[in-house]
């Protein structure tokens, strides 16, 4: 515990420092390694795809994913970058000689571009010109308190359990720990938006992002619980102590993030005055 707490302590303001003061092609190119890093641990930590090549390929596409995000979103570059790395994982499947099974290939796709995307909904959302340094925060107050308040709630409070096959540390009254702690989280940065910064606030909308973000932190922590007790593995990796690999910190991030960046598009939360 005190590992996890020490790790986040560092962690969490360089991380901050790097979205809010640095040039945002440097978060870019962080995100990227994560996503590589991530599609690593999926493919090879988990013993799925043992192919290092694959592998390979994988984690550069899902570079290059955070890049194409970065440099103007060409569709040209996206659409040559997807025909190659299709055609690198066939071309492996046919010199096999169809001894390499297209479930592999299937799960490097999902490696390389997916989650890569889903990851990089935070690069997205922090290119917005003027006001993405301030919304890029939004999906890491859903996920980071989120799960701060359902392991507290849980902790103390918890009794039912929530999926006890999938993970049977979560309880109903974490996951509605949660959701107060990052409606709490909404409106307080709401606040801060529109008295530090300016910015003309819906604390309607906050208090939806609060609930739907919470749910949807659950909802990705679940779905990579279960590939991890599928694959017979406690933590897809150990890059970061106490917390596991990038999938183990980042897990609720794949669901929050692309959430909040369709909130964002949907139903804006604040409006620059």
């Amino acid at each position: 515990m005190k590992t996890r707490i020490l790790s986040a302590a560092i962690l969490l303001p360089l991380l901050f420092i790097i979205l809010l003061a640095l040039p945002k092609v440097v978060a870019a190119v962080l995100f990227g390694l994560m996503a590589a890093i991530a599609a690593y641990e999926l493919l090879f930590g988990t013993g799925l795809v043992r192919h290092r090549r694959l592998v390979v390929y994988a984690m550069i596409m899902a570079f290059l994913v955070s890049m194409w995000c970065c440099f103007g979103r060409s569709y040209t570059m996206a659409l040559l970058g997807i025909v190659l790395f299709f055609v690198a994982l066939f071309s492996e499947m046919m010199l096999s000689h169809i001894k390499l099974r297209f479930e592999k290939i299937a799960i490097c796709l999902v490696a390389g571009l997916l989650i890569p995307y889903l990851l990089t909904s935070l690069v997205r959302i922090h290119m917005v010109s003027g006001t993405g340094r301030y919304f890029v925060m939004i999906p890491f107050i859903l996920a980071f308190i989120s799960d701060s308040g359902a392991y507290f709630a849980g902790r103390y409070l918890g009794k039912h359990k929530l999926a006890p096959v999938i993970s049977p540390n979560k309880t109903v009254e974490g996951a509605l720990g949660g959701i107060l702690a990052a409606i709490a989280g909404m409106l307080l940065y709401s606040m801060i938006l529109d008295l530090a910064f300016g910015f003309t606030v819906n604390y309607f909308y906050a208090l939806v992002y609060g609930i739907l973000g919470s749910l949807g932190s659950v909802f990705g922590d679940l779905c990579f619980s279960v590939i991890k007790r599928q694959t017979g593995i406690k933590d897809f990796g150990n890059l970061i102590p106490g917390h596991g690999g990038i999938l183990d910190r980042f897990d609720s991030m794949m669901t929050v993030g692309p959430l909040a960046e369709l909130l964002l598009l949907l139903i804006p939360l604040a409006v620059a005055a």
